[in-house]
């Protein structure tokens, strides 16, 4: 037998590196490539190296994309990337035949100037082997990394959000939520690094070496997730960030054990309604069981009736994030009373003004400033880059706070950050990802 021809499609490109170019731009779009998936791309590749852009559609199509959901941003990519190969090879994209064989822009000959790097149809070489500047204008398009639709709304307020971003804001949420804090529970399972001796199962395994324990098993505590219990201000002074908070609420509650409840001037519990798969559902059935929306405010009698219900010890142990700009018709002092009880209950209590980004802001209203010595931290939240904030501030409370140093006496409870106090406030540093 005799070969065939050699594929000439991908000659001379790095497979690592076209797999994690192409998975780079899924990912920006959406689409959920994990790195066992970018693998099996370049095992694919190495196995049969396409020579046509229909192989090269199927074999990144089959080894990438795991849901049928993601098949039409993947042919979209796919057809920006290599001229509308994505319809020429997807039998279903259009009713009619198939073209029997379209081959790819071949690369030039391998002389000095294609050798450099120039010439080749995907990034494979850095940039300091030079020849980008001078790619041929009749080759195959090189991609770019572009930005994420998100990344341009990262410093945009909410008010000034569409129904599109909004629901842009819903799914750049969900995304957002990869550690959350844990806690650690009386339960104990098998760990190698484990702190306790466990004596059952070591005498168990002796069975095998003559009843003498040559292996000592050791246990380790099991952590489970931690509850976040989210109160959100649905009153007409939080009218444009209600939504997203809401919204964040709703990522919450699919990702981790989360509770959350929306106050005017009486308190509502939506997670019910928040664990529908569809966000527009889930946020219609919220606006309808919120009755007293875009009303008057009174933190502190609803904070008061939280406790009082079936839900108190939903409070117990967990991360209260308190969303709202302070304004409460409830004297300051009744605001201060229940916090406290909160706080005794709860394991950390982060507040979220939407005014707490504004440079120089100082909380000269009585109740916020009535619940600052209750709150572990007080965070801005009025663009997406300050809900990027709150994220990671959420995940930082897994961490021990820091205790007094040796010989200082302990001026709050254990496992308790100082309490704020208004000299102290400062909007916490935030980044913009992409």
């Amino acid at each position: 037998m005799t070969d065939g021809p050699v594929p000439v499609l991908l000659r001379g490109v790095d497979r690592a590196a076209f797999a994690a170019g192409l998975t780079r731009q899924l990912r920006d779009r959406g689409v959920a490539v994990d790195l066992s998936a970018a693998g099996t791309f370049v095992r694919a590749l190495a196995a049969h190296p396409p020579g046509t852009r229909t192989e090269l559609y199927w074999t990144a199509r089959i080894a990438l994309v795991r849901r049928h959901s993601d098949l039409a941003a993947f042919d979209a990519l796919f057809a920006s990337l290599f001229a509308d190969a994505g319809l020429g090879a997807d039998p279903h994209a259009r009713r009619r035949p198939l073209p029997s064989s379209d081959p790819f822009a071949a690369v030039p000959a391998p002389t000095a100037q294609a050798q450099d790097g120039g010439g080749l149809p995907w990034a494979t070489l850095p940039a300091v082997v030079g020849g980008a500047d001078r790619a041929p204008a009749d080759g195959p398009a090189v991609p770019h990394r572009l930005p994420t639709a998100a990344a341009g709304l990262g410093d945009v307020p909410f008010e000034a959000f569409d129904e599109r971003q909004l629901a842009l804001l819903d799914a750049w949420l969900g995304a957002q939520l990869r550690a959350l804090p844990t806690r650690r529970t009386r339960r104990r399972a098998v760990g190698r690094r484990g702190s306790r001796a466990a004596l059952r199962e070591t005498m168990a395994r002796s069975r095998r070496t003559g009843w003498e324990p040559i292996e000592l098993v050791r246990t380790r505590p099991v952590r489970r997730p931690r509850r976040l219990v989210l109160l959100c201000d649905v009153s007409r002074s939080m009218q444009a960030e209600a939504t997203a908070y809401l919204a964040l609420g709703r990522a919450f509650v699919r990702a981790a054990d989360a509770e959350v409840f929306a106050f005017a001037t009486g308190l509502t519990r939506l997670t019910p309604v928040l664990r529908r798969r569809s966000a527009v559902t889930a946020m219609a059935q919220a606006t309808d069981a919120v009755g007293d929306r875009f009303g008057g405010t009174r933190i502190a009698t609803n904070l008061r009736a939280l406790l009082a219900s079936r839900h108190a010890d939903l409070v117990r142990g967990a991360i209260v994030l308190i969303g709202s700009d302070g304004w409460d018709s409830c004297p300051a002092t009744e605001l201060a009373a229940e916090l406290a009880r909160v706080r005794r209950r709860a394991h950390r209590i982060l507040w979220i003004n939407p005014r707490a980004g504004v440079p120089g802001f100082q909380p000269r209203v009585a109740s916020m400033a009535a619940a600052l010595p209750y709150c572990d931290r007080l965070l801005p939240g009025d663009t997406l880059t300050a809900l990027r904030g709150v994220i990671d501030a959420v995940a930082e409370c897994d961490r021990p706070a820091p205790g007094p140093t040796r010989g200082t006496a302990r001026s709050t409870p254990r496992g308790r950050s100082a309490p704020m106090t208004s000299a102290s406030i400062s909007p916490p540093p935030v980044r913009t990802r992409g």
